[in-house]
């Protein structure tokens, strides 16, 4: 075994940093649809190639075990791809449908358990990508000023569409370099980044934000939590003002849930505010109502999405679904059934069983990075916030079409499982 190979930094952390921190730099060649795919197989085939090697007495970097949270999400987004064929094959979509739809469910499902499978077996650090999620910060933080001037002085909302476009994917909007965008129920502006849309920009600043929390260098903290609510703020996304307020408080409070402190002072808390709690109540309650009367006529468009599609899938597919996304009527603007909902998304399309190969991957993630966040690892705390976002989120959009830009809390998650599993061994070495 090379021992010099295991002090020195490994290329694949090399990789991934600069991949995160040229993150502006790609999206202003429309590349980012891309390069998320990319590096996804990319690493992977680092991976095998390294299993191969090392099993053929090369010298090269270890492998170590594939974590059991790992396997669970391989098996998930494997039981994702056979209800993908039964449901064309039910459907009689022909084979190039098939074949077309297979290409989507590798730059989309796939990548929930790739880029987590990275994270655990190759060496990728977690300093490296906390780092490079600053550069993108500061990024973030310089262009937002412009961005908001833009409409003011008549700048167009796109500039240009990447000619990247033409290697395929679910709309222009994800090659195109946007300025601004206007929200067409009230024609107020607002900002989308590098991502597709407002809504999924809201997503991506919580997950920045997650990041930044757990930046130990204070002046890139600071900046990457005053560019991550400036994302949030200005996608003027309910979700995503509702995931800031929510998520990071409980990624905390589980860190610290094993300091008896921490347990004392929120008995104190209950106490002192028992006597004001109906007054809390109404006033949280309020505040959900304003959050989701924000805009109304897209919470009625949603909501009908949501119905057509539950409708659809139990009278029609309820084991496999209809293996295809579909047109909704005119009374949801034409929009596909069951967007902007994972869940009704997924029972449509890959039926009951789609469903279920998301929910368990999803709840067995929950509950082991809850469980190392309380032990107040960085990487547990992380990964506990990127399930909570990915679990949020999931009532609010589809995960899968946005798992090229979720790649960095995809691959802690991975950090994770790998430090559970090490945890694991250190106390049961038969593990």
């Amino acid at each position: 075994m090379d021992q010099t190979a295991h002090h020195s930094r490994a290329p694949e952390d090399h990789i991934v940093g600069v991949a995160l921190a040229a993150t502006w730099f790609v999206y202003l060649v429309g590349g980012l649809y891309v390069l998320g795919p990319v590096l996804g197989v990319g690493l992977a085939g680092l991976l095998f190639g390294r299993s191969y090697l090392s099993g053929s007495g090369v010298q090269t970097r270890s492998v170590p075990a594939i974590p059991s949270s790992v396997w669970v999400w391989i098996v998930g987004m494997l039981v994702m791809l056979v209800a993908l064929e039964m449901g064309h094959i039910n459907q009689n979509l022909g084979l190039g449908q098939t074949i077309k739809s297979n290409i989507g469910w590798a730059k989309g499902w796939a990548l929930l358990a790739l880029f987590p499978l990275a994270g655990a077996c190759l060496d990728i650090r977690l300093e490296t990508l906390i780092r490079a999620s600053g550069w993108v910060a500061l990024g973030t933080l310089l262009l937002t000023p412009a961005f908001l001037i833009a409409p003011m002085i008549g700048l167009p909302e796109v500039l240009f569409v990447s000619p990247l476009k033409l290697v395929g994917g679910p709309g222009p909007e994800f090659f195109a370099i946007q300025l601004y965008s206007f929200e067409p129920m009230d024609g107020t502006t607002r900002l989308r980044y590098f991502t597709p849309w407002s809504p999924a920009a809201g997503m991506i600043g919580n997950m920045y934000l997650i990041f930044a929390l757990s930046d130990k260098r204070k002046v890139w903290k600071w900046l990457g939590v005053v560019s991550a609510l400036a994302m949030i703020l200005t996608s003027k996304s309910r979700l995503a003002i509702a995931a800031a307020l929510f998520i990071w408080p409980v990624v905390i409070a589980a860190g610290e849930a094993k300091r008896p402190a921490m347990w004392f002072l929120a008995t104190i808390g209950l106490l002192t505010l028992t006597p004001v709690a109906q007054a809390i109540i109404d006033w949280i309650d309020g505040s959900l109502n304003s959050i989701k009367s924000m805009r109304a006529d897209s919470t009625r468009v949603r909501e009908m999405l949501g119905e057509i599609a539950l409708d659809r899938w139990w009278n029609e597919a309820p084991i496999w679904g209809h293996g295809v996304v579909e047109r909704g009527p005119h009374a949801v603007e034409f929009m596909p059934i069951g967007s902007h909902h994972t869940w009704y998304g997924l029972l449509f399309v890959k039926g009951a069983v789609g469903a279920i190969a998301l929910a368990v991957p999803l709840v067995w993630s929950l509950i082991e990075s809850a469980l190392l966040a309380m032990t107040r690892s960085r990487a547990g705390r992380i990964a506990f916030g990127m399930v909570l976002l990915m679990a949020f989120y999931s009532i609010g959009e589809n995960l899968e079409i946005l798992a090229y830009l979720l790649w960095p809390g995809l691959i802690v998650m991975g950090i994770a499982a790998r430090e559970l599993q090490s945890a694991a061994r250190t106390i049961d070495p038969d593990y």
